[in-house]
């Protein structure tokens, strides 16, 4: 029509005719709801016919959509780029006398799309028997066309487009139930509080969004944890992504805050029209949100696949927040340990924790990944373990140590190893490692295995490069402390012989980092 009236009226306003023809996003997101209906028929009268009787259909408040083909090898094609085809009206004699029941073989074995509703048309009844097309092939409904009258076609297109919806519901609620298993158990996996927080968003938006299109599924949504007095958010997506690591109630508009409040009063989840509100309080006190909005018309399968989720989600928070009190207890065993030994040799407390700090900034500068380099940081803080078996007047000895006495001193190594090398723990065991080798050299020269190079475990030699860095910056009973310069000449020096090259490489061109870690922790 526009074409027509293009070729009447050729003037200077073309272009807003055509402008103002083009559909508009809220008709393109009726369009993508919209019940799809491919009329397959070599007759161009049956389409016509058909799209009239059915032009004012809905089914709960959609319309159809039509897509035509008029042969066998057309509708193939035509299934293929749109699987989510709710109904398919075939004629079984197009080009060939059984090119329809070509089409269902296809669609079924092919394609393996058992969703569609395939409804075959016939003027041609004895070209395909009834009996033996329903027990042949996959299909839901055998028509002649003659029986098709409005009233019947109403009838039949309301009961194939019912099955369809309930077909998918299923199978919606099938594939739902799958992705909690596989999100939980991914939910489930030894990580950060920030990465579970992204984790859990996305999954739940992926769970709800099964089968759902980008036109009419747009998501907000965050996770929060409190933190004192207020929720801050740790991930989020959608209007509220700007606002990671912002208060919640600071961030939000007025409804949602009024709908969160709510749910944090009663404790509870809340589901209130297209919005979720998640409250998870955790066994130790702590508590989590998560909220999210942006679908539309959410059914009761929608809102049990989110219980059930939630479930696992409650879970999943408890033991991260679980986990991080282990961790943290280990981490704080692990530091009392390693200063009680520093305060029995009159050195300073903070010396474990400058030596942590730097070890876990070298091991990641070094390209470690995050989980080992925190391993180091747990570790290291016992390098020195071994010293509570050197008696004190070796420990405590103010001047220089005798050959005799240094090979005491020396055992402190071997005596730390012993302390830790028969735990099934990975920290420890990693401890043991740092304390048994921190003093060897990479020329080969140090003690008490004489390991040489990549001999010498990568936990030995960042730790060795750390606790030497900082022993030289401090006081120690036996020494002044020395000037920074000094320092990092000395470790410049040694590249090759005390330390591994490319550490020290790494380590001096951070050397404003590892200065900054060794003021920001000073001596009492």
């Amino acid at each position: 029509m526009t074409k027509k009236f293009d070729q009447m009226c050729p003037d200077d306003d073309d272009q807003l005719l055509f402008a103002d023809e083009s559909p508009s996003p809220a008709a393109d997101a009726a369009r993508q709801q919209a019940w799809k209906v491919i009329i397959a028929d070599d007759e161009k009268e049956v389409h016509t016919v058909t799209e009239m009787v059915l032009s004012d259909y809905q089914f709960e408040g959609r319309t159809l959509m039509f897509l035509n083909t008029y042969s066998g090898e057309e509708t193939r094609r035509l299934i293929e780029e749109h699987p989510d085809t709710a109904i398919l009206l075939l004629d079984v004699v197009m080009e060939s006398k059984d090119s329809g029941l070509e089409v269902v073989r296809y669609i079924r074995d092919h394609l393996e799309n058992r969703f569609v509703r395939i409804i075959l048309r016939t003027g041609q009844p004895g070209e395909a028997p009834e009996n033996e097309v329903i027990t042949k092939y996959d299909i839901n409904d055998y028509k002649e066309k003659t029986e098709l009258t409005s009233q019947k076609l109403f009838t039949t297109v309301t009961a194939a487009l019912r099955a369809y919806r309930d077909i998918r519901v299923i199978e919606k609620s099938r594939r739902g139930l799958e992705q909690i298993i596989e999100s939980s158990a991914r939910l489930f996996e030894l990580q950060s509080l920030k990465k579970f927080a992204r984790g859990a968003l996305t999954q739940l938006i992926s769970i709800l969004g099964l089968g759902e299109t980008s036109v009419y599924f747009q998501v907000d949504g965050f996770t929060a944890l409190q933190e004192g007095e207020e929720f801050v958010i740790l991930a989020a997506t959608g209007q509220f992504e700007p606002f990671i690591g912002r208060s919640v109630m600071a961030v939000v508009p007025d409804d949602i805050r009024s709908r969160i409040s709510n749910a944090i009063s009663k404790e509870h989840c809340q589901f209130d029209g297209s919005t979720f509100v998640g409250y998870f309080p955790t066994k130790n006190g702590s508590r989590n949100m998560l909220y999210i909005s942006g679908w539309r018309d959410m059914t009761e399968m929608d809102k049990n696949l989110i219980r059930v989720f939630s479930t696992n989600l409650a879970i999943a928070f408890d033991n991260i927040h679980l986990n991080r009190e282990i961790v943290e207890t280990q981490k704080e065993v692990m530091f009392t340990l390693g200063e009680v030994v520093e305060t029995r040799s009159h050195e300073t407390a903070n010396h474990v924790r400058r030596v942590a700090e730097m070890s876990f900034i070298l091991a990641r500068k070094a390209g470690l990944d995050e989980q080992e380099a925190r391993l180091i940081y747990r570790a290291s803080p016992m390098h020195d373990i071994g010293k509570v078996g050197i008696p004190d007047s070796i420990l405590l000895k103010g001047g220089p140590l005798t050959s005799d006495e240094f090979e005491i001193m020396k055992t402190h190594v071997t005596i730390g190893y012993n302390i830790l090398r028969n735990s099934k723990r990975e920290i420890l065991r990693t401890a043991a490692i740092i304390a048994l080798q921190h003093h060897e050299r990479w020329d080969g020269n140090g003690y008490v295995q004489g390991l040489e190079g990549e001999e010498i475990h990568i936990y030995g030699r960042i730790t060795t490069l750390a606790d030497i860095f900082d022993a030289l910056s401090k006081r120690r009973v036996y020494k002044d402390p020395w000037p920074t310069e000094r320092v990092v000449d000395y470790i410049r020096q040694e590249r090759g012989l005390i330390f591994d090259p490319d550490l020290t490489d790494v380590f001096l061109d951070n050397i404003e980092t590892f200065i900054a870690i060794r003021n920001r922790f000073r001596d009492k």
